[in-house]
């Protein structure tokens, strides 16, 4: 049987955070249910799948006449991990208390989600002259994965969007960038043998360590004399070591150690140059070292990418939203990365903003919380759109 269509977004969003959708694992449920609100406002949706796994999909679907550029509304289904978090309600069922929803998601972004989904259903019921479109993804957050399959199926889209809202966590500030970022695995190779006659072998350890040496030179390089892009929290390209495995005993000199790190960029800086200087730095500082002439560089592959957003401070779509948004409302660049710039390099004359309810801040943590007045303000700015579109 099926379940009472909401009728608010706050309901809606009680329903989605219900959903475990942890990155790479299934949505199909969640986004079943999507439709089922769409096809009972009479709203058509369209499936976009994971090729590898059907249970994991992207959604698209679109409202009013389709022969003019509308604006379309963006957002991820799928969520962080809860294990080894302290929470103090269950995760994955909404707890309201003090003016807030708990639950993981609610802010990181099933909060927009929901605002969108029934704002999609409003619209159905009005005289739109421009059509009000939902891009609805899964596994955003390991680097924009399943985007990228809806908008190949989205490229005859005609016409493009005049707008694309991307609904991650502002605060409902208006973002109008965020950083590239690339992600890389770097193996470095040594060779194995007894530590007693450790100067006789290549130790890869220590190339790892001359290698996180040099992203440490090259980020104070970029933090000094870098490019640099005001209204960013750290306003210059960084890099960043995540992880690093390598050893399998101590008596035994490393053959293999492996680090996976990240180059953040503005948009004056290309990550492939970046790297290229961290090589470069690699190799002096183990020649300084003396290493022997057997250890090789580090064998470093791309392992995910995604391009920066840029959007003029003065872009028409700025001033819309301004229009919507109380006048106090502040513009900002965010410190996190969004499919915002996969968007604008499929669609380079669609304009791309970030703007959503709940703060970045308490996202992926423990009792993570949307203010209900967020989600209520955000409802304001979908009814402020649809009525534009029908202007």
């Amino acid at each position: 049987m099926s379940q009472p269509i909401p009728s608010t977004s706050l309901d809606l969003l009680r329903e989605l955070i219900a959903f475990p959708s942890v990155s790479l694992t299934p949505n199909a449920g969640l986004m079943a249910r999507v439709q089922e609100v769409l096809a009972a406002a009479g709203i058509a949706s369209r499936l976009v799948p994971d090729p590898q796994d059907p249970k994991r999909c992207n959604l698209f679907a679109s409202v009013g006449p389709g022969d003019q550029p509308g604006i379309m509304l963006s957002g991820h289904t799928d969520v962080v991990p809860v294990v080894g978090q302290p929470w103090t309600s269950p995760a994955f069922e909404a707890t309201e208390r003090d003016g807030r929803i708990y639950g993981r998601g609610a802010a990181d972004m099933k909060g927009f989600v929901a605002c969108a989904v029934m704002a999609m259903v409003h619209a159905a019921q009005q005289p739109l002259k421009r059509p009000l479109q939902l891009a609805l993804s899964f596994d955003e957050e390991i680097g924009c994965v399943g985007v990228r399959h809806l908008l190949r199926a989205l490229e005859g889209l005609n016409p493009a969007p005049s707008l694309c809202v991307v609904g991650e966590p502002t605060l409902m500030k208006i973002g109008t960038g965020h950083k590239g970022k690339a992600a890389y695995r770097a193996l470095c190779c040594g060779q194995a043998g007894h530590s007693g006659l450790a100067p006789n072998f290549v130790n890869a350890i220590q190339t790892a360590a001359d290698f996180v040496a040099a992203l440490r030179d090259v980020q104070q390089d970029l933090a000094a004399h870098g490019a640099r892009e005001e209204g960013y929290a750290i306003p210059y390209s960084t890099v960043h070591v995540g992880t690093i495995r390598g050893g399998t005993a101590l008596n035994i000199v490393p053959a293999e150690c492996e680090l996976d790190f990240e180059i953040r960029n503005v948009a004056q800086d290309e990550p492939a140059e970046i790297l290229a200087r961290v090589l470069e730095r690699t190799q002096s500082r183990m020649r300084d070292a003396n290493a022997s002439p057997e250890a090789a560089l580090p064998e470093v592959q791309v392992v995910n990418t995604y391009p920066g957003l840029s959007t003029p401070d003065d872009a028409p779509a700025v001033q819309l939203l301004a229009s919507l948004l109380p006048p106090d409302t502040t513009l900002t660049k965010v410190a996190f990365g969004t499919e915002g710039g996969l968007f604008r390099q499929q669609w380079n004359e669609t304009a791309v903003l970030v703007c959503g309810p709940g703060s970045i801040e308490v996202a992926h943590k423990a009792d993570e919380y949307v203010e209900i007045s967020q989600i209520e303000a955000c409802d304001r700015l979908m009814t402020g759109l649809i009525q534009h579109l029908c202007g």
